[in-house]
């Protein structure tokens, strides 16, 4: 295995057009890294300027300790899964799985060796005589990762390999890759534009926005203390709600106002750093666990938002439920059996404490 370096990295298109801009990361050593964004973030371009696929427009990508700018594909000792597995559909399980092997002249024990050895790992051992037409999805993204444990690189990458998958399959195929992960040891960067693949998956997240690096931290890092706005809202099911207002200072203390109405008392972690932004405006991000829930309901002298309640969706063990103050919509995660009724009044408490503030301007996070 090997760690991965990418220094300054920058890809330009013609026309100037900035795909990924400076672009620096480091990938120790058998860990696993997400690579997170919308759609036309940068993620699988930088995925694939890794790999070869791409030129890099400048800066420098380390593979081990050796500088492969300039190094083909072949020779960067890396193994790739896609998103439409890529298997020759004349070829069996077991010779989709050797090809690049054969290719490679290894000897036909060692081939045969370690086809067994990745099909008792992924429980494919069973289908090394079927063609990928008579393999379900799943099955088949086995395969396509199956065909890169064989090689034994140094690093593995996987350009969004679940999702042409269903729900249940991206689940079981997400433990699956993780279990792998372990068993191998091995050095892993993942694309995806899924966040829950990303929050279960990595040990670290990158969060990609505009070819940018937004934030790197673990996912509870990233989930308890996003760096700015994006990262706020990107991360978490559902996301972030945002409640525009301004500070202001009533009685002696310092509130929370949010445009059209209610206010909010201002939590103590938070008061030193928005004393500079009293009667200005500032954006209030919270959770919607932290809207409603059982925990906040049964906590002693938390506040309370009047709200009417719109929609609520029953996802099982919780409801989402979506509601309004004045101009301003926001939704709340509760528990199912907790008791709002559409159309009723509301009065959710809120656990300022959770609550983070962000800069209307830059985005940045205030506190």
């Amino acid at each position: 295995m090997a760690k991965v370096e990418l220094r300054n990295v920058h890809k330009f298109y013609d026309g100037g057009v900035k795909a990924v801009n400076d672009f620096s990361l480091d990938v120790a050593d058998g860990e696993f890294v997400v690579l997170v964004g919308p759609s036309g973030c940068g993620k699988s371009t930088t995925l694939r300027m890794i790999a070869g696929l791409e030129e890099i427009s400048s800066g420098a990508i380390s593979i081990g300790d050796r500088v492969v700018n300039d190094v083909p594909p072949k020779d960067r000792d890396i193994a790739m899964v896609f998103q439409n597995y890529a298997l020759y559909p004349h070829m069996t399980v077991y010779e989709n799985m050797e090809f690049g092997l054969k290719l490679r002249k290894f000897p036909g024990a060692e081939i045969e060796q370690r086809i067994k050895e990745a099909a008792r790992i992924l429980g494919l051992t069973d289908l090394l005589d079927r063609k990928p037409k008579a393999l379900s999805g799943g099955q088949r993204q086995r395969v396509a990762v199956g065909r890169a444990i064989v090689r034994k690189p140094a690093v593995f990458l996987f350009d969004e390999p679940l999702s042409n998958l269903d729900a249940k399959l991206r689940v079981q195929m997400r433990v699956e890759i993780s279990r792998l992960h372990r068993q191998l040891g091995a050095t892993m960067i993942y694309v995806t534009h899924d966040q829950i693949e990303a929050m279960t998956m990595g040990q670290r997240i990158v969060v990609m926005k505009d070819g940018v690096i937004q934030q790197v931290a673990d996912p509870l890092g990233l989930y308890d203390n996003p760096a700015n706005r994006f990262v706020a809202g990107f991360i978490g099911t559902p996301p972030m709600n945002f409640l525009e207002g301004v500070i202001r200072k009533q009685n002696g203390i310092l509130e929370f106002g949010i445009n059209g109405g209610e206010l909010l008392p201002v939590p103590d972690r938070a008061k030193g750093l928005l004393q500079e932004w009293m009667n200005k405006s500032v954006t209030l991000g919270l959770r919607p666990e932290d809207i409603g829930s059982l925990v906040a309901e049964q906590k002693p002298g938390v506040p309370r938002i009047r709200a009417e309640v719109d929609v609520i969706e029953p996802m099982g063990f919780e409801s989402y439920v979506y509601m309004r103050t004045g101009k301003t919509s926001f939704v709340s995660r509760v528990e199912a059996r907790h008791c709002f009724e559409v159309g009723k009044q509301a009065s959710p408490a809120v656990l300022m404490d959770k609550a983070r503030f962000f800069d209307p301007s830059s985005e940045k996070t205030i506190a």
